[in-house]
């Protein structure tokens, strides 16, 4: 059974989400701070953590750069916060995903098992495969209705670092340091213009994205 350990000083909430996860089948544990939170997790090895950023004793991203030397399991984020710029900073301290409050108990449930998923082993040979394109990563091929596009290098990186995370938000910063190296972490117009780029090569509609979704302020997210 998947551990899940849910950090949340609201009772209430804490309540509702053990209830509901232990119904989705889930082995959960609670804690209602970070320090109480950062024992847990070294003693009872969770595999995946719903962390709330706003925490009595620390910080949601102390917390995380708590675990993060250690821990290599999918860490998702609770934000009440309104300021995009508190999420980011979760995800840039270590998060993988964010979830804001209020929520709807069903996006959070497939969230996490996007987040599970994203941590299964990934097949040798990885393949792809949405309705409109398909995208070989070993070959770095990308085909749509069956004939070739051809991909810039810049675009094939860009593409296969969302690829290669289905349905998970991959954070601008991350892209940039990847994709175009340290240096270039703050040049967030390189990926408006590669995405645009990529959109209009692999999209049905470029202007209504079905496959490569912006999150404002935050990533990028491709869902399949």
């Amino acid at each position: 059974m998947t551990r899940v350990l849910v950090v949340d000083d609201d009772p209430q909430l804490s309540r509702a989400l053990r209830i509901t996860l232990h119904a989705a089948g889930y082995d959960v544990a609670t804690a209602a701070d970070g320090r109480t939170a950062l024992e847990r997790t070294a003693e009872d090895h969770p595999d995946l953590v719903v962390l709330d950023l706003g925490l009595p004793d620390l910080d949601g991203t102390e917390v995380l750069a708590g675990l993060r030397p250690w821990f290599s399991g999918p860490v998702l984020v609770l934000s009440a916060r309104a300021d995009s710029q508190d999420k980011v900073g979760a995800l840039d301290a270590g998060a993988d995903d964010y979830v804001s409050k209020p929520f709807d108990m069903g996006e959070l449930l497939a969230r996490l098992r996007a987040l599970l998923r994203r941590g299964s082993p990934e097949p040798e040979d990885p393949i792809v495969r949405t309705d409109h394109f398909t995208v070989d990563l070993p070959a770095k091929q990308v085909t749509v209705d069956g004939a070739v596009v051809r991909l810039t290098p810049t675009e094939w990186a860009l593409l296969s670092e969302l690829v290669r995370a289905p349905d998970r938000l991959v954070g601008q910063r991350q892209l940039l340091k990847t994709v175009w190296g340290p240096a270039y972490e703050k040049e967030t117009h390189y990926l408006r213009v590669y995405m645009a780029q990529l959109r209009r090569k692999l999209e049905p509609d470029p202007a209504q994205p079905r496959y490569l979704h912006t999150e404002s302020g935050m990533g990028y997210r491709f869902t399949p």
